[in-house]
């Protein structure tokens, strides 16, 4: 598994945001179409039908979230040992990300949970986004482009790969 830009490629899968666990809103792009998982969302968007994605509520990687995950993670520590049952203190949900997915007679908005506990860098936002818009261009843009994304996913061992090497991948699929 392995964080690339917005996407989330698990073996040959490829997410928009994190892999979605349990009941959990996620994003899956598949060679069918725009599949919407998890409780509050379902339903699969075929390409044909689909004329745009585009992405919303990105979390920009900055100092001061870097400096106010530092603090977070501090107080959760202090609280865990100050309470010492083991229960408290971290559990909050990651920041939610928005894909919406233009179709020829409405539009829909789907969710998945940021990857990037400290967000994005904005050239991986900005080539994610244009990775996004590639794949609506037309049906042998998206097989090659998401066969080749997949394909690295089932040959990468490994966590997630260094922002140089994830800036270069982005920029070989958006071609």
């Amino acid at each position: 598994m392995a964080m690339v830009g917005l996407f989330w490629i698990a073996e040959g899968d490829v997410y928009v945001g994190a892999k979605p666990t349990g009941l959990a809103p996620g994003i899956r792009l598949s060679p069918e179409g725009v599949i919407a998982l998890g409780a509050s969302q379902s339903g699969l968007y075929l390409w044909e039908d689909v004329h745009a994605l585009t992405v919303a509520n990105v979390p920009v990687k900055s100092l001061k979230r870097q400096v106010g995950a530092v603090k977070d993670l501090a107080l959760g520590t202090v609280m865990e040992l100050a309470l010492s049952s083991g229960i408290g203190g971290a559990g909050e949900a990651p920041p939610m990300l928005t894909v919406y997915v233009e179709g020829p007679d409405d539009d829909h908005e789907l969710t998945a949970y940021v990857a990037a506990a400290l967000g994005y860098s904005q050239t991986e936002i900005d080539l994610s986004r244009a990775l996004l818009s590639r794949l609506t261009e037309g049906a042998a843009t998206m097989a090659t482009t998401l066969a080749a994304m997949s394909e690295w996913g089932r040959a990468w061992e490994g966590g997630s790969p260094r922002r140089a090497e994830r800036e270069a991948l982005l920029r070989r699929w958006v071609g």
